[in-house]
């Protein structure tokens, strides 16, 4: 077989082609209208091609890939947006993805792509009254996808007896690391034109990919340790607690020690979701001195390593002059977490190449 060969719509910094690349797997072309982003990719993929703006594409025209990555907008589907749902300004663009496939499969005898991976927020499961999701499946498959008889989308699931053979998973970066990432929520659903290959892709044990290995293999500093390290402590024993701004607010009104020592989250627990619109903040003392503690926002280098991204992954433009944190800290909270993209990658290559 041929190298095997990446297309990603909805790109923003590149997180599939960087999975694909670290699995041997080409990155053809990418689809992208964020300038920020684009130039991030620009840098460190300067061979793939930069398609533009998804609306405009034919999927005849462009270059065939085995996979084709997209994760569509997920504003109108998220929990804390408006929910409008697939008939959402943003998160329409979904059947966009769709009619490029089937495009693409149709000027190809139905060879390419032949795998399809798409990347969404888990309130996908429940907007518009869950419907939008059986959408997902029904334009997948080109037919009426029942809801299952709960009623409820499982976090897991597949459709099978047509093509392609479909799985989607829900996946929290948190537990897709060693150290710890952020809480990232996301399904992936992973749809297979060629076979009957989604439940090794996507539910088969692999090794998770150590984070020291993130950044070698382009030049960049990896993305390393946990908490501790990343504040560099100096020797010193830190405390890394996420920060709950609304318990603090209401510790404010009621005056309540109680409420805001409660404002604290366990030094066990994740970091919150990174998010386009803002980051969280987080308290951080050291143990022998904790009246000197704050509590202070992640820095974008600190986002990187949370996502499992290799340290300075935003920091330049191709041009080689630096994004700005606004832009970065948008496109990071934008971004798919790393782990969770290497996982899917390596099933897929290891899927695609035994047979």
């Amino acid at each position: 077989m041929s190298a095997l060969t990446l297309g990603s719509l909805f790109d923003g910094i590149g997180v599939f082609p960087l999975a694909a690349s670290r699995c041997g797997i080409r990155p053809l072309w990418a689809s992208e209208i964020e300038k920020a982003p684009v130039s991030i990719t620009r840098r460190h993929f300067p061979d793939m091609t930069h398609l533009g703006d998804i609306t405009k594409l034919d999927g005849g025209a462009i270059p065939p890939v085995h996979i084709l990555t997209f994760g569509s907008p997920c504003q109108n589907l998220s929990q804390i947006g408006r929910r409008e749902g697939l008939t959402g300004a943003k998160s329409s663009l979904f059947f966009q993805a769709i009619r490029i496939i089937s495009e693409m499969r149709e000027a190809t005898n139905h060879l390419f792509p032949v795998i399809a991976v798409w990347e969404n927020v888990m309130g996908a499961f429940s907007s518009n009254d869950r419907m939008d999701f059986r959408a997902v499946l029904s334009a997948f498959t080109d037919a009426e996808v029942p809801m299952p008889p709960s009623g409820r989308w499982g976090n897991a699931g597949m459709v099978r007896g047509r093509c392609p053979d479909i799985a989607w998973r829900l996946m929290d970066a948190q537990y897709w690391a060693e150290p710890r990432l952020a809480r990232r929520q996301r399904i992936f659903l992973v749809a297979d034109f060629g076979g009957r290959r989604t439940p090794e892709i996507l539910f088969k044990p692999r090794p998770m990919r150590s984070l020291s290995q993130t950044g070698a293999d382009r030049g960049l500093s990896p993305a390393p340790g946990d908490r501790g390290s990343f504040l560099d402590p100096g020797g010193r024993i830190p405390v890394v607690r996420p920060f709950q701004c609304y318990r603090m607010r209401t510790a404010a009104k009621e005056r309540s020690r109680e409420v805001f020592q409660n404002s604290f989250g366990l030094s066990t627990g994740p970091f919150p979701t990174l998010l386009a619109g803002g980051v969280s903040p987080f308290a951080f003392w050291y143990e022998d001195d904790p009246a000197n503690g704050c509590v202070r926002f992640p820095t974008e280098l600190e986002s990187e390593r949370l996502m499992g991204l290799p340290e300075g992954w935003t920091k330049y433009s191709a041009d080689g002059t630096e994004i700005s944190p606004t832009n970065r800290y948008k496109a990071l909270g934008n971004a798919i977490a790393l782990p969770c993209a290497d996982y899917i990658m390596a099933g897929i290559r290891e899927a695609i190449t035994r047979e």
